[in-house]
C-alpha cells in the first residue's frame, strides 16, 4: 500500500522534477543504443543456437568443434563446407552451423560499428565522462541518452531519483533501514550499476569505501545502493558542471 501511494506521489510530482528530453543529437544517440542492443541480443540468440547445433551435431563434427574456444568455434563453422560423400544429415547440419555463424559474424561486426559511432558522438559530447573510471562509451551514452541536457533536473537529488537510485525508507518500530529503488530509468539504472561493479573489482578506493560502509553495520547490497548513489552525483556534477554541447 505504502508503494502504490509513493508511486502515484512520483508519477504526480514528475512533471515538477524534470523537463521533457530534448530530440536532434541525444535522439541520434538513443536509436545507436537502441539498434547496437538488438544487434546484441541477435548475436546472443545466434550463439545460443550454435552450441545446440554443436552438441546434437554427427559425432565427428560434434568432436571436432567442441574442442575449440568460441571465437575459434565461430570462425570454423562459418567456413564449414559439405562434402558430397558425407550423408545428408552431415551436409545439413554443416549448413546449418555455416549460416548461423555467418550470421553471428555479421551481428558482431555490426555491434562494433555501431558502437564505433556511439563512441565517435560521446567524444564530442561528454569527454569528460569517459576519464572517469569504469565510465565506457556505452555507458556514457546512457548517460546522455537519460540525461538530456543542462537543468533538465532541478537537482542532483531529483536525477538519482530518476535513476532509481535514491534509497526508500522501509523503517519500522525500532529499525531504521532504506532498501533499493526498483523504480525510474532502468537503462541508466544499469548503466550506474556497470560502473559500480568495475570500480568494486578494480578501484582501491571503492573498496575501502565498500569495506566501511559495511564496517559500519551496512549490508552488502546497503553499501552497494550507497556507492551508487555516490557515483550518481559524481555523474551528475560532471554534467552541470561541463555540460556538453546542446544535445
Amino acid at each position: 500500500m505504502l508503494d502504490a501511494v509513493r508511486a502515484a506521489r512520483e508519477a504526480l510530482a514528475t512533471e515538477h522534477i524534470i523537463q521533457p528530453r530534448q530530440r536532434g543529437e541525444r535522439e541520434a544517440l538513443r536509436v545507436l543504443l537502441t539498434t547496437r542492443q538488438g544487434a546484441v541480443l541477435a548475436s546472443t540468440a545466434a550463439i545460443n543456437q550454435l552450441k545446440a547445433l554443436i552438441v546434437s551435431a554427427p559425432e565427428d563434427l560434434r568432436a571436432e568443434l567442441r574442442r575449440l574456444k568460441r571465437p575459434a568455434q565461430i570462425t570454423r563453422c562459418s567456413g564449414l563446407r559439405a562434402r558430397p560423400a558425407h550423408d545428408i544429415e552431415h551436409r545439413m547440419t554443416a549448413r546449418a552451423l555455416r549460416s548461423t555463424a555467418q550470421r553471428i559474424q555479421a551481428l558482431q561486426t555490426e555491434a562494433k560499428e555501431l558502437e564505433g559511432e556511439i563512441l565517435e558522438l560521446v567524444r564530442q559530447r561528454a569527454p569528460d565522462l569517459l576519464d572517469l573510471l569504469g565510465v565506457g562509451p556505452i555507458t556514457v551514452a546512457q548517460i546522455l541518452v537519460s540525461w538530456s541536457h543542462p537543468a533538465r533536473f532541478r537537482s542532483e537529488a531529483a536525477f538519482a531519483a530518476f535513476a532509481g537510485v535514491a534509497p526508500i525508507p522501509v523503517s519500522s518500530g525500532l529499525t531504521n533501514r532504506h532498501r533499493l529503488n526498483r523504480s525510474g530509468d532502468r537503462q541508466l539504472n544499469r548503466a550506474l550499476y556497470t560502473i559500480m561493479m568495475i570500480r568494486m573489482r578494480l578501484d582501491p578506493t571503492t573498496k575501502a569505501y565498500v569495506a566501511r560502509r559495511i564496517s559500519e553495520g551496512k549490508s552488502s547490497r546497503d553499501a552497494q545502493r550507497c556507492l551508487k548513489r555516490a557515483i550518481c552525483r559524481q555523474l551528475f556534477r560532471t554534467l552541470e558542471r561541463r555540460a556538453p554541447k546542446s544535445l
